[in-house]
C-alpha cells in the first residue's frame, strides 16, 4: 500500500497491490472467474478504505443481492490484514454488478475497538464495485473519490483519488488541479494498473504534476477465526442443537468460510463445552 499527495492542490491517494494476500484467497476457494474478479476488486477497495481512515478496529465491505452472486463479503483491520469470501450460485454472468448480484446493497461497517459502530450503505445499481463506492462516498463522506480497481488470476489492485477539504492543505489557486488528475486518471488502463510500479505509474499518468510518493505498508492476508470464536458459536446455538448434531453425525465439523481452517468437536469436547458455560451462568459474586 502506497499513499501519495499532490503537492500544489489538495488532493490525495491511494495505491495499492495485493499480491501473495490475494493469492492466498484463491488457494482456499475455487471461483469462477466473474467472481474472482468481483472479489479481487472488493479486496483492493476495502484495503484502500481501511487505510484512508484513522481507526482502531475492522472495516467490513459486504454486497448482498438475490442474483447468481448472492453474497460477497470482505474484512480489513486497521493493521491491514485482509480476509474475503464470496457465494454464488448457478453461472455467474460476465456484465455489470448490478447483472451479477441482480440489486441488492453495499454496505461498509466501521467496527471501533471500543464498539462504536459505523455504517453506511448505498444500492448495487452500479457497472461495478468502483462506482457503488464513488456513491457511497458522495452519500456518506462528501468527499470528491475516484476509484479505478482490476484483478487478475495473480494480483488485485487498486488506485484511489480523493479531494481533500481546502483546510487539509495545499496551495490554493489551483482550482483545476481536481479535474485535471481526475481526467488524467481516466487514461489509466487495467495492463498498466496490474503491471507498473507505482513509481512509474505516477510519473506516466502525472508527468507534469508535482506528487510525493510515501514508503509503502504491508497487506496481509490474516484470517481471525479460533477456537474459541467457533466455541462461543455452537454454544449460542444450544446443547440441544449441538447434541443433536452429535447424535446423527457422531461429531461437530465446522470449516471457516473464510480460510478454510477445519474444526472439529467431539462428545467429549461438547459435553465439556456447555458444563463449562452452565458453570459460568451459575457463578455469583456476592459483594
Amino acid at each position: 500500500m502506497h499513499r501519495f499527495l499532490f503537492e500544489k492542490f489538495p488532493v490525495r491517494g491511494k495505491l495499492v497491490h495485493l499480491d501473495a494476500s490475494w493469492r492466498a484467497v484463491l488457494e482456499r476457494h475455487d471461483y469462477p472467474p466473474a467472481v474472482r474478479a468481483v472479489l479481487g476488486e472488493a479486496m483492493a477497495a476495502t484495503a484502500m478504505l481501511a487505510a484512508t481512515l484513522k481507526f482502531d478496529g475492522r472495516l467490513t465491505l459486504q454486497m448482498q443481492g438475490a442474483g447468481p452472486l448472492n453474497l460477497l463479503l470482505v474484512q480489513c483491520s486497521s493493521e491491514l490484514a485482509l480476509r474475503g469470501l464470496a457465494r454464488w450460485r448457478e453461472d455467474v454472468p460476465e456484465g455489470s454488478l448490478a447483472q451479477m448480484t441482480g440489486g441488492g446493497r453495499l454496505s461498509v461497517t466501521i467496527e471501533m475497538s471500543d464498539e462504536r459502530r459505523y455504517q453506511g450503505i448505498v444500492p448495487l445499481d452500479g457497472a461495478g464495485i468502483a462506482e457503488c463506492l464513488q456513491a457511497y462516498f458522495a452519500q456518506s463522506e462528501q468527499m470528491p473519490t475516484r476509484l479505478w480497481l482490476t484483478a487478475d488470476d495473480q494480483r488485485a489492485v487498486g488506485m484511489m483519488l480523493q479531494k481533500l477539504p481546502a483546510e487539509h492543505g495545499g496551495e490554493e489557486g489551483d482550482a483545476d488541479g481536481w479535474p485535471r488528475v481526475s481526467m488524467l486518471a481516466e487514461t489509466l488502463t487495467d495492463r498498466e494498473l496490474l503491471n507498473l510500479e507505482d513509481e512509474t505509474l505516477l510519473r506516466r499518468l502525472f508527468c507534469e504534476e508535482d506528487v510525493r510518493l510515501f514508503s509503502g505498508s504491508p497487506v496481509s492476508f490474516r484470517c481471525s477465526c479460533t477456537r474459541d470464536r467457533v466455541e462461543t458459536v455452537l454454544k449460542m446455538l444450544g446443547r440441544e442443537e449441538v447434541a443433536g448434531i452429535i447424535a446423527e453425525k457422531g461429531s461437530v465439523e465446522v470449516c471457516c468460510e473464510f480460510c478454510n481452517k477445519p474444526y472439529s468437536f467431539d462428545p467429549i469436547d461438547v459435553e465439556r463445552l456447555f458444563l463449562d458455560k452452565e458453570a459460568g451462568l451459575g457463578t455469583r459474586t456476592l459483594h
